[in-house]
């Protein structure tokens, strides 16, 4: 994985960058916040390591600069024993995760080994859909009409509407939406070939594009979203459908990204568990921490917690099956949908025989 190391001790950043560079990992180390977020404009990076205390600038403010502008990027936050209950804050902030020191060095390993699962959440196995069958299916059913944006070429239909869209100007095609949406109360979108945006822009920024139209199109119709299954990574093709799917699903998705919350939900298909029974199924000797997984979890929905017992609600059994053959298929016509698309030559979309 890309990790970048921030710590204003220099022994400290030279020792766990060389072992964790004999790991195989690639390193990046710089002495503090500011140098952190010149180095995450430049790059891209999987993991943020982060001091929580240093000088001036400390491992929250670098949460909140990597959560705002670097959403993907995880967070492992770097901690003394008296500042858990802060590492807890920042996880409950969007951290991914926290190491007290002092740590040896196959703790960090096994934190790190979370993230990478966590960054290869499997992409949804679901059969090759068509975004011009989507978009015109969805028009010949006269509830919508319908803007097809993409490189397509398509049969004049009622209802539809087909534009190309730059790649490397996002904004054209917000802007496209929002005209459409503008004149139609009844809009819906279906966006074709996503992966062309992703050549020219970091995944988070594709991903707040994709959640703005969300939000633009709600109380008027579905978004559609097509990518080729070959150009779009797992990890990003997940984040893809969680952000077009609904909250609801959004919400599982979050709580199933995590391998930890995912030990926990197959330990408990088993039956009803005891925090200490939980806590062994996830592999976990800290028991703040577990705490807070199973916080998220019963937030989520996804568990019901009643005399010092854990079991699956019925969401979080659906959730158990989502992990086995996980889909973003639609429960309807009105509904949100990522997926991923038959592609022809050039970009643009055709049926197969």
């Amino acid at each position: 994985m890309r990790i970048l190391v921030v710590d204003d001790d220099p022994i400290f950043r030279t020792e766990l960058g060389d072992l964790l560079s004999d790991d195989g990992h690639t390193l990046r180390a710089e002495p503090s916040v500011p140098k952190a977020l010149e180095a995450l404009a430049e790059e891209e990076f999987d993991v943020v390591l982060t001091d929580l205390k240093m000088p001036r600038h400390g491992g929250l403010e670098l949460l909140r600069e990597v959560r705002a502008h670097w959403p993907r990027t995880l967070v492992v936050i770097v901690t003394g024993f008296a500042s858990v209950e802060t590492a807890l804050d920042a996880m409950k902030n969007g951290a991914f995760d926290y190491v007290r020191k002092p740590f040896r060095i196959d703790q960090v390993r096994d934190t790190l080994r979370l993230a990478a699962q966590e960054r290869q959440f499997e992409a949804v196995r679901e059969p090759m859909r068509d975004p011009i069958r989507d978009a015109t299916a969805l028009a010949a059913a006269g509830r919508y009409e319908v803007l097809l944006l993409g490189e397509a070429r398509v049969p004049d239909t009622p209802h539809l509407t087909v534009l190309p869209f730059d790649p490397a100007d996002p904004s054209g095609l917000e802007a496209r939406v929002d005209e459409f949406v503008g004149g139609h109360p009844n809009a819906a979108v279906v966006v074709s070939g996503v992966e062309r945006l992703l050549e020219h822009h970091r995944l988070e920024d594709i991903v707040a594009l994709l959640d703005r139209l969300r939000s633009r199109l709600a109380g008027h119709g579905p978004l559609r979203v097509g990518f080729h299954p070959r150009r779009v990574p797992p990890t990003a093709a997940v984040a893809i459908g969680a952000v077009v799917a609904s909250e609801e699903t959004h919400g599982t998705l979050e709580a199933l990204a995590n391998p930890i919350r995912r030990k926990i939900l197959q330990r408990l298909v088993e039956g009803p568990a005891s925090f200490g029974e939980a806590m062994r199924a996830a592999g976990l000797d800290d028991s703040p921490k577990m705490a807070f997984h199973l916080r998220k979890l019963v937030e989520a929905g996804l568990l019901h917690h009643e005399d010092e017992t854990y079991r699956l609600t019925a969401r979080g059994t659906a959730s158990v099956r989502l992990l086995v053959d996980a889909t973003f298929l639609p429960s309807g016509d009105d509904s949100n949908l990522a997926f991923a698309g038959r592609h022809g030559p050039g970009g643009g979309s055709r049926e197969s025989p």
